[in-house]
Formats: C-alpha cells, sequence, structure tokens
C-alpha cells in the first residue's frame, strides 16, 4: 500500500543494494534521503508521495539519476560535494534538501519515467544463458529483446567477452566485457548470433547527445569504468546501428513469434531488469504466447527464453534459461552484480542475509 512510510523505506532497500555493490556514497545518499528528505520541495512532496510500489517503480533510482546529471552539467556545486562523499549525516541530509529545492524545475521530469539505464555490462551475464542454448540446440541463434532501451545489448554480437579466461566474441570488438567470474571458466560450444532485433516502448536514439547525456546521469557516480563502456558501446551504434521498434512488448513477441523461423537457427526471446516494468496483462500475454510458440517447436526450430531479473530479496540478478520442444522448468544457469561487475555460473545464491521485501515489489517471470 502506497505510504510516505514505504516511500521511504525503498531508498533503505536501495542503500542495501548500492553497499551490495560496492557504491557508499551512492548508499549514503538514499539512507540520507530515506531518514531526512522534508516537504520543502515539490520534488521531496511527490517522493514522500508516491502512488505506486516505489522498489518496482525504481524510485530512488529516478531521482538519484536526476541529481547525477545535475552534477555531471555541473550544475550545484553542493551537489558535487555530496557526489563526493565529502557530507554525512545530517549535514548531507540538509544540503540535499536544498538541492531539491533549488532544483524542482530539472529535477521533477527525472521521476516521470523509469529509469532506461541500458547498461552494456549485463551482456556478460546475458551471455551466459545464450552460451546454455547454443549448447542445448547448436549454434545458431536469432535474438529477440524486450525492453532494449538505446539498444546497447543488441551490441550482445559484437562484444567481445572475457568469462574467467574464456574468449567469446570479435576480438577488434571496441569493447571487452570481462567480469569477475567467481567459478570455473565455462566450456563453450560453437556460438553464432544470426541477427538481433529489439523493442521497447519508448526507445532511446543513443547517437542523440542528449539521449547520451540522460544514460550517462544514470551510471554511478562511483563506476567511472561503466561510463566509459557505456560511451564506447554508444559509439559502436553509431558506427553499425541495431535493429530497434517503437512497439509495446506484448504486441512485439506475439508478432514476431508468428513470423517464419528459418531451420537450425533457436529463437530467443531476452530480456533484462524489465520484466518489472511491463504491465501484469502483457506479462501474461508474453508468457502465454511462448507457451503456444513452445508447444509447437520442434529440434529443427527450437524456442528460448533467456532472462536476467532480480532477486530483490538478495540484491542479485539470475540468469535463467527455459527452452522448447524439451518444455522443462526454467533453469538458473548464473546469478550477477547487478551491472555483471561478477557473474557466479551455476544456481547458487549468495548465503548472505537478504532484506524483506513487501510482495509488491518482488519480480516473478
Amino acid at each position: 500500500m502506497a505510504s510516505e512510510e514505504n516511500n521511504r523505506g525503498a531508498f533503505r532497500i536501495q542503500e542495501f543494494y548500492c553497499r551490495k555493490m560496492d557504491a557508499p556514497i551512492y548508499a549514503a545518499i538514499c539512507t540520507a534521503i530515506a531518514d531526512g528528505l522534508t516537504r520543502g520541495s515539490e520534488t521531496g512532496r511527490r517522493v514522500l508521495d508516491w502512488p505506486g510500489e516505489p522498489t518496482r517503480d525504481a524510485l530512488p533510482l529516478r531521482l538519484v539519476g536526476g541529481l547525477h546529471a545535475l552534477v555531471l552539467a555541473g550544475s550545484d556545486a553542493e551537489l558535487a560535494e555530496a557526489f563526493a562523499g565529502r557530507l554525512e549525516g545530517e549535514a548531507l541530509q540538509a544540503a540535499l534538501n536544498r538541492v531539491l529545492a533549488r532544483n524542482d524545475a530539472a529535477l521533477l521530469p527525472w521521476l516521470d519515467g523509469p529509469p532506461q539505464t541500458n547498461e552494456p555490462g549485463r551482456s556478460g551475464a546475458l551471455i551466459v544463458g545464450l552460451i546454455e542454448v547454443a549448447r542445448r540446440f547448436g549454434p545458431k541463434l536469432e535474438i529477440l529483446e524486450i525492453g532494449s532501451s538505446g539498444g546497447l545489448n543488441l551490441l550482445i554480437d559484437r562484444y567481445r567477452f572475457d568469462l574467467g579466461g574464456a574468449l567469446l566474441g570479435p576480438a577488434e570488438s571496441p569493447v571487452t566485457i570481462a567480469p569477475a567470474w567467481l567459478g570455473d571458466p565455462p566450456a563453450l560450444p560453437p556460438l553464432e548470433i544470426v541477427s538481433t532485433r529489439g523493442c521497447d516502448v519508448a526507445p532511446l536514439d543513443v547517437t542523440d547527445p542528449a539521449v547520451e547525456a540522460r544514460l550517462s546521469a544514470y551510471v554511478w557516480a562511483e563506476t567511472p569504468m561503466r561510463l566509459e563502456r557505456l560511451r564506447k558501446a554508444i559509439g559502436m551504434v553509431r558506427a553499425g546501428g541495431v535493429r530497434l521498434d517503437h512497439a509495446d512488448a506484448a504486441d512485439w513477441v506475439e508478432a514476431r513469434l508468428a513470423e517464419p523461423q528459418a531451420e537450425d537457427v533457436t529463437r530467443v526471446l531476452m530480456h533484462s531488469v524489465v520484466w518489472q516494468y511491463v504491465p501484469d496483462a502483457s506479462t501474461a500475454r508474453i508468457r502465454a504466447a511462448m507457451e503456444a510458440a513452445g508447444a509447437a517447436a520442434t529440434l529443427e526450430r527450437p524456442l528460448a527464453w533467456v532472462a536476467m531479473e532480480p532477486d530483490r530479496a538478495l540484491g542479485e540478478q539470475v540468469v535463467s534459461v527455459r527452452s522448447w520442444p524439451d518444455g522443462g522448468p526454467r533453469v538458473v544457469v548464473a546469478t550477477a552484480h547487478a551491472h555483471a561487475a561478477w557473474v557466479r555460473p551455476g544456481a547458487e545464491r549468495s548465503s548472505e542475509q537478504g532484506i524483506v521485501l513487501d510482495a509488491a515489489a518482488e519480480v516473478r517471470l
């Protein structure tokens, strides 16, 4: 149920995630907002009166993205001090309330929609699922991604991967994704991604400098390596483009599954950190469409579903695979850091104590 207490609690949950992901400055900012946010700004009032489920709506990331945009633009010196980690406790709380009051007009639009982080590093976790699909059905994969944002993970066939020393992808790629690999290097089957295509309800043209600036603001200030990788990936889109459609996810999946499928090519639905933003009616349609297409799948024309979606209680991402014609249950093939700074192959989850969540905040495929 929507309440000020629940909305403040979302920032405490995000503080847990930030600490787990080695982002202490962002964790401190989230704690300061949870404990000290006032109604002295329109932004503060809107956050405290948020009508939806704030964790599922990624309310903290919306606000912090807007704050980071101000820092990157050099618009507020006091805020820059906070993002540099030079303020803490009550001083940080007071500073953030002053910042919000000064910058309402700039910050309010950041609350209007969910963050489209479009983190290229996610490909370092998604590729584990695609490797499993290739192991099951053969090398050729046709990738269909929903929630593609600006399409940076549609470059998954053009990235170079270093998975604990196992190398995959073109050696000349401008972007090498090398997560800390918490396990044995994978045995790599032959893998050929024959095509990638994606959709988003609000696709981003990452070649637009204003869009690049917005995506840069969603990159946490404590991870400059991510920002460098983002900019290189955007350069790859400028150089070669991606196939990205403006469409509702359910409409698009139904249409793509109805198209002819080449023999000996596995059709793969893929997505990462998007399921929470898709309306429940649409997720039901996608499940039904995949079940129907799976019932018609054959070994010559297989179907697979690769997802990287959060276990919110543990603050980890779960990479899972389901496939047809075998039609078996979804199998976890890896867990990962939200930006794939590390990947743990296999089904093992963290043994750390998690955080208590409202049921509405959980993500269920």
